[in-house]
């Protein structure tokens, strides 16, 4: 069934290793990869943080929606969406009709644990526990909507890597 579809796509809360993961995925399935957030900072010479802070979320969803929606349109490519680009009504509906979708999952302490100190991420800046918490929360209910969902709590890369290929192959 979703051997037919054009992509293999990889959603989930900024920090889930969604670029990592996918780099590696690409390899193995022999695909291009793409990731999203990477193509936006290219294309407009900046950093994401930079983007936020200079033009705005809104002007940074508006570009996430023309590029996810360029780059859902391509065939065989595994993906990486930027961590609020599935909540977008429009690419989510993308990538229902063009790909097979896997949220990558991690425990909400750990992920925060993980992105407290990073400077590179706009909405963190200054966020506490209990704000991400809630935003996690939030996003989870969409990111739930996704095709198969990977616990990542625990898991090295290769083994994530591994559970994914192992889904893609046999469905």
């Amino acid at each position: 069934m979703y051997k037919l579809k054009k992509n293999l796509v990889l959603t989930g809360m900024m920090g889930t290793g969604k670029s990592t993961i996918g780099n590696s995925l690409s390899k193995k399935l022999k695909k291009e990869f793409i990731d999203i957030d990477y193509i936006i900072e290219e294309k407009l010479s900046l950093s994401i943080f930079q983007i936020f802070q200079d033009k705005g979320e809104k002007f940074f969803r508006k570009i996430e929606e023309e590029e996810s929606k360029k780059y859902l349109k391509k065939n065989g490519a595994v993906i990486a969406l930027g961590g609020g680009a599935f909540i977008n009504e429009k690419i989510r509906k993308y990538v229902k009709e063009n790909s097979f979708s896997v949220w990558l999952d991690l425990d909400n302490s750990k992920l925060f644990k993980k992105l407290e100190n990073n400077k590179k991420r706009p909405l963190l800046e200054n966020i506490s526990e209990k704000d991400f918490k809630k935003l996690h929360d939030e996003r989870k209910k969409v990111y739930s909507l996704a095709d198969f969902k990977i616990n990542c709590d625990f898991k090295s890369k290769d083994q994530i890597v591994e559970e994914i290929q192992k889904i893609y192959e046999n469905i």
